[in-house]
C-alpha cells in the first residue's frame, strides 16, 4: 500500500512540473499572470515560515512578540543578523520571565 502512496506523490509532483512546460508554449504577456507567478515563491516561503516562527517556542506569545519585533526591525532596514539576534533574545527573555 505504501508503494501506491509513493507512486501517487511522484505522479502529482511530476505533473505539476511537466504540465506548464507542455501547455504553455508562448511567452506569458498577461501582466496579472506574470505578477502572480512572480510572487508565488515569496508566498510559499511565508506560508512555511510564519507558523514555524510562532509555534517553535514553548509559548505562542513569545513567538508572536519575536515576529513583531523582527518585522519592526526589518521595516527600519536592520541587517538580517541583527533581526535574528534581537528576535532570539526577545524569545529567550520572554521564555525565562513569563514561563
Amino acid at each position: 500500500m505504501i508503494y501506491v502512496y509513493i507512486l501517487a506523490m511522484a505522479l502529482v509532483t511530476y505533473l505539476i512540473r511537466v504540465l506548464p512546460l507542455t501547455l504553455i508554449r508562448k511567452e506569458i504577456t498577461n501582466t496579472l499572470v506574470k505578477s502572480f507567478l512572480y510572487y508565488v515563491p515569496y508566498v510559499t516561503l511565508a506560508v512555511m515560515t510564519f507558523p514555524a516562527i510562532i509555534f517553535a517556542t514553548s509559548s505562542i506569545w513569545s513567538g508572536m512578540a519575536a515576529l513583531i519585533v523582527a518585522m519592526v526591525l526589518a521595516w527600519f532596514d536592520r541587517s538580517l543578523f541583527q533581526v535574528a539576534m534581537i528576535s532570539c533574545t526577545v524569545v529567550f527573555i520572554l521564555e525565562i520571565f513569563v514561563a
